[in-house]
């Protein structure tokens, strides 16, 4: 078996190829890393979304309960919020006793 020497411009275009593996190799990990991190961020944005949507639940809910409470106290009416003034609204039955 005889032996061959490669040139130096043979050695560095193999030590290039070599070198540009572990390159890429570095490169898709990390890709992979920023994909896990993006992840977990949406992660994380679905779960305060997800939150977010049962304590607005939560809020109607509690419009609701005060909204009925109201009624039966003051009957049917309108509201202005920025003068807190509550206007009952007349039904056919009241205009009768009038």
């Amino acid at each position: 078996m005889s032996e061959v020497k490669f040139t130096e411009d043979e050695l560095k275009g193999l030590q290039d190829l070599q070198q540009g593996y572990q390159q890429k190799q570095l490169q898709f990990g990390q890709v992979k890393v920023q994909r896990l991190l993006v992840q977990q961020q949406l992660d994380a944005i679905d779960n305060a979304e997800a939150q977010l949507e049962a304590d607005y639940g939560k809020v109607q809910e509690q419009e609701k309960t005060l909204v009925e409470s109201l009624n039966k106290k003051y009957g049917p009416g309108q509201l202005d919020p920025a003068t807190g003034v509550f206007t009952a609204t007349s039904t056919p039955s009241d205009e009768k006793s009038l």
